[in-house]
């Protein structure tokens, strides 16, 4: 039998962490410039964020507010024009192509709304996928991707292929491969965008027990009601932090970014005051 615990607890990097300890994630001064012909694109405008071990935190922002170059940022599948990213007290913002690689297997778990399974493989056989690339992970791998279902809720499906699970269960398989590998970060990008209420609630309720067992969360989406599960509540506005709130704390953030009198204000103070 599979000793779940064993086989999948937090590492030693996924513990909460001492008050005044170096936090998992540093983001100095960030900037991400785009050039679409002769549009210049400023993504991110020098953005600051830091985000501690065991945190779960939402990051939220409408169309164009950064989001999704931030998280690519974080999940190092884009790196910035300029600013740093450390990762552990690493600055991956200056690693190449293969380091990065390495660090998405090894640091980083994804969470897609679309799930990204493979439609010809069983649950077990999806959520072994990153141990192909995780150098000397072969042995053992089977029963670590049985434990990783087993903890999401899902042991016994796993044999079953994509098309005989429901959404929510793919979704599960989905957890199960990211965290397969012990990450340092579950990244989730709008992880309930192609779930039903009911569902989504599942989900969420899974992504806060893997918080409760020591792993550090950050969804990116859109959604007030799925912010209302994480610990923080991170607002973008024009590739900036809007607000940076404990949830409790979030109705007044809510009001500001939802605020068609703030937006306007917020735009003109950046045009006046610059980046």
């Amino acid at each position: 039998m599979v000793d779940v615990r064993s086989a999948l607890a937090p590492r030693a990097h996924e513990s909460v962490a001492n008050e005044g300890a170096r936090p998992l994630i540093e983001v100095r001064a960030l900037a991400k410039i785009y050039h679409v012909g002769v549009e210049t694109i400023h993504a991110l405008r020098g953005l600051d964020l830091s985000i501690g071990r065991n945190e779960m935190v939402a990051i939220m922002g409408s169309s164009g507010s950064g989001k999704s170059t931030l998280m690519n940022m974080l999940g190092c599948l884009d790196r910035p024009t300029s600013g740093a990213y450390l990762l552990n007290g690493r600055d991956v913002s200056r690693m190449g192509a293969t380091e990065l690689a390495r660090v998405r297997n090894e640091e980083i778990g994804f969470v897609f709304q679309s799930f990204e399974l493979l439609p010809r493989q069983t649950a077990l056989e999806n959520v072994e996928l990153p141990l192909v690339y995780a150098q000397g992970a072969w042995r053992g791998r089977r029963a670590r991707a049985l434990a990783a279902l087993e903890r999401v809720g899902l042991a016994d499906r796993v044999h079953h292929r994509p098309n005989q699970l429901s959404g929510g269960q793919r979704q599960r398989v989905a957890i199960a491969r990211a965290i397969l590998n012990k990450p340092s970060i579950l990244l989730a990008d709008e992880p309930t965008g192609n779930l039903d209420s009911a569902t989504t609630i599942e989900i969420l309720s899974l992504f806060r027990q893997l918080h409760a067992e020591g792993q550090t969360v950050i969804i990116v989406t859109h959604e007030n009601e799925v912010a209302a599960h994480c610990q923080r509540v991170v607002r973008l506005r024009d590739g900036r932090v809007l607000s940076d709130l404990a949830v409790s704390d979030d109705i007044a953030g809510r009001v500001v970014a939802e605020s068609p009198v703030a937006v306007s204000a917020m735009s003109g103070a950046h045009q006046g005051g610059g980046a």
